[in-house]
């Protein structure tokens, strides 16, 4: 997102990150919970935004146990044994919202708090209980978490091997385009922000066409919607473009932060927004991979459909009214192409989602390092999690690189972390980090990737912080894949050096990526919030 933001203002150039959580499942998000195989308590949703709590439920796995009771101490409800099963007050709005059996029982469930114990021939088998409630949201009784209703924390999910495109911007600012003009079935877009004139003319064309066209973006993002955004949804919807905001005090996320498209049987994994500045290729450095996987698309296709049927995924008509907008200037650099797009074999794709799997799936991609980490990020949190995983990497031998963005609201923070670094290497860890020098290259960072052994690539919208992992909506791809590695460790390496001063000739690097790549192989931000007060234009994305 970039939005405006020129009154006086607390810097945020990213989402609050928490400390590190050591072990465990992703920290704040709700673990899969452990299998069962006697009678348990699933969850508890005693607060519904409904008038007058309509559609609470108590939701429970019998396990095929006879002579199951569940009890508030008031009130005690015979249940069947097979299942699951929910205990609910209004038995018909409960079975829309769950989609099993209902049994009507007089159990209702305090928002003050309330204890439930479930019980076999009267011996207790499973009890849960809370002191207060989060309207909207549900408990796992078994996580003991709460999750806002309707968001599915989802595991990680392969889906094989497949043939891609690999890209990077602004060097390649026409593979998206062309990735949405060869669709003839569906297209679904989701993204942060969308201000994009030539993406929206495509979209256009492909409704024309009789192409079933979605989009779903943030309907809250910092600093507000921008009159430029605003003017191409209002085309996108005239013309028969299917567009929703996450947004409202119930929203299942805290920011809707995706980029990425389906585009019938392929999948299309940014890092960058739907933007001039982004795919667009008048500033940013962003990664991009187009994946031809009919598994993979239709993975993408599951989150998507998850997050646009949610009852905050609100219509752009409902959103339009009595909102206001921000003017923004467009991003209108120009750049030469010194990295063409190219096709690679990839052996295996991951679809990482946050919250739920992506943050931990990036930490444990650090860990099983053997030789070589390089990461491209915006900014990343010295006192992370993510930082702490590059570390103790590089106190395990492997070499790391942290290549930095250049940008004025990033500048302070990422010089400590560099200075913070240079600590570290004057110890003999071998790690490194360096603030991007963009020279005509492009304007400013804005990829978050990382090329791990010249062999895996992680890419997409995950900014490494604590917040992005628990609380926005983040997806993210791993590519098991030597010919990835080595298309994005060529661009780190000219990136790279032309951070150390010597503004590299993108081509002078290859050899050095190559042995690089080689020895690898044969070895086998935070929220900046500044504390101080800044009259000036925040960008964040």
């Amino acid at each position: 997102m970039a939005q405006l933001v020129c009154v006086a203002l607390v810097v945020c150039a990213s989402l609050a990150a928490a400390p590190p959580v050591a072990g465990g499942s992703e920290p704040g998000t709700e673990a899969p919970a452990p299998a069962h195989t006697d009678p348990h308590i699933v969850s508890v949703f005693p607060d519904p935004v409904a008038d007058g709590d309509s559609g609470e439920y108590v939701l429970v796995a019998p396990a095929g146990a006879s002579n199951l009771s569940l009890s508030d101490g008031e009130t005690t409800v015979s249940l069947p044994p097979d299942g699951p099963i929910a205990v609910s007050t209004t038995p018909n709005l409960t079975r829309d919202l769950v989609g099993v059996p209902v049994v009507e029982a007089d159990l209702s469930l305090a928002n003050s708090g309330e204890r439930l114990v479930l019980r076999r021939n009267g011996t207790v088998v499973d009890r849960v209980g809370y002191e207060s409630t989060n309207e909207g949201e549900r408990l796992n009784a078994t996580t003991g978490r709460w999750t806002p209703r309707g968001l599915d924390r989802r595991e990680a999910v392969a889906t094989g091997p497949a043939t891609a495109t690999a890209f990077v911007l602004p060097d390649a600012p026409d593979v998206p385009l062309e990735t949405l003009r060869s669709a003839n079935r569906r297209i679904l877009v989701a993204g942060y922000t969308f201000a994009s004139p030539r993406v929206a003319d495509v979209l256009l064309s492909a409704v024309d066409r009789g192409v079933r066209v979605r989009v779903v973006l943030d309907g809250g993002p910092i600093g507000g919607m921008t009159t430029r955004q605003r003017d191409q949804l209002d085309r996108l919807a005239a013309g028969g473009v299917d567009v929703r905001t996450i947004d409202g005090p119930h929203a299942r996320f805290a920011y809707y932060h995706p980029k990425f498209a389906v585009v019938d049987n392929e999948a299309l994994v940014l890092t960058e927004n739907w933007k001039p500045a982004g795919t667009g290729g008048r500033s940013s450095r962003g990664w991009g991979v187009r994946i031809r996987s009919e598994r993979t698309a239709d993975a993408l296709a599951s989150v998507f459909a998850h997050d646009a049927d949610g009852i905050d995924a609100i219509p752009w008509r409902d959103r339009r009214r009595n909102a206001s907008f921000v003017e923004v200037d467009p991003a209108s650099g120009s750049y030469d192409t010194a990295f063409d797009p190219a096709s690679v074999e990839v052996g295996s794709v991951r679809v990482l989602t946050a919250p739920g799997n992506a943050g931990n799936a990036t930490r444990r991609s650090i860990e099983a390092a053997n030789d070589t980490v390089d990461v491209i990020s915006p900014r990343l949190d010295p006192s992370g999690p993510y930082f702490e995983s590059l570390v103790v990497a590089a106190e395990r031998g492997v070499e790391v690189r942290i290549l930095l963005s250049n940008a004025w609201y990033d500048e302070e923070s990422n010089c400590e972390l560099v200075a913070h670094v240079d600590r570290l290497s004057d110890r003999g860890l071998p790690i490194e980090a360096r603030i991007a020098v963009p020279a005509d290259r492009f304007e400013k960072i804005h990829a978050k990737g990382a090329v791990i052994d010249g062999r895996t690539v992680l890419l997409g919208s995950l900014n490494w912080n604590q917040h992005a992992a628990r609380e926005n909506r983040e997806v993210v791809v791993a590519l098991r894949s030597r010919e990835s590695a080595s298309y994005y460790g060529r661009t780190f390496e000219s990136d790279w050096e032309a951070a150390a001063g010597g503004g590299a000739d993108p081509g002078t690097d290859i050899d050095r990526w190559r042995l690089h790549a080689t020895l690898a192989a044969g070895g086998v931000a935070a929220v900046v919030l500044a504390g101080f007060v800044l009259r000036r234009t925040v960008e964040f994305e």
